[in-house]
């Protein structure tokens, strides 16, 4: 038997896809003093404790994590559908860009983790590159919402607003 297709996220949904953005914004936040410390170790120095380089590796651990968690319940209960009068090619971008996000909400922890752990310059460069990335994707993410919410006035956010209580 399928399940019936929601017409809003859930609150869970609603509250994973907040607590993540916080987190990002607190790694953006975080994201000096770590590269300083980074800095250090490609110098061949052993960086002092600093809290907040210890929040930056915490906080890419619990964004991996929650979006586990967010993909996790985003493939069990679904998500309410695009608006049917969307074009398709904006169809395409949106499901496009949900997407990126989602593997970048992994790829990221895993390669700041890689460059932290293991001194990876690699990966630090790749982590750096990610982030101009994800910057742009949330970006077209917040703009889409508004267009949607203040030129298309479809009722788009309110998926987002309340939430179904499943």
């Amino acid at each position: 038997m399928s399940k019936p297709v929601p017409r809003a996220y859930s609150r869970l949904q609603i509250r994973l896809h907040w607590l993540v953005f916080a987190l990002l914004l607190l790694q953006f936040i975080l994201h000096e003093p770590m590269t300083e410390a980074f800095d250090q170790i490609e110098k061949g120095l052993i960086p002092a404790f600093h809290p907040q380089v210890a929040a930056h590796v915490f906080g890419g651990f619990l964004i991996f994590v929650l979006a586990a968690a967010r993909l996790w319940v985003r493939l069990d209960r679904g998500v309410p559908p695009l608006p049917s009068h969307d074009p398709p090619l904006q169809i395409l971008a949106a499901h496009l860009t949900h997407y990126s996000l989602y593997a970048l909400l992994f790829a990221m922890p895993v390669s700041g983790a890689v460059a932290w752990f293991r001194g990876n310059e690699a990966a630090a460069d790749a982590h750096g590159i990610m982030r101009f990335v994800l910057i742009a994707l949330i970006a077209l993410h917040v703009l889409a919402s508004l267009y949607h919410h203040f030129l298309l006035k479809d009722g788009l956010l309110q998926r987002m607003r309340r939430g179904d209580p499943v």
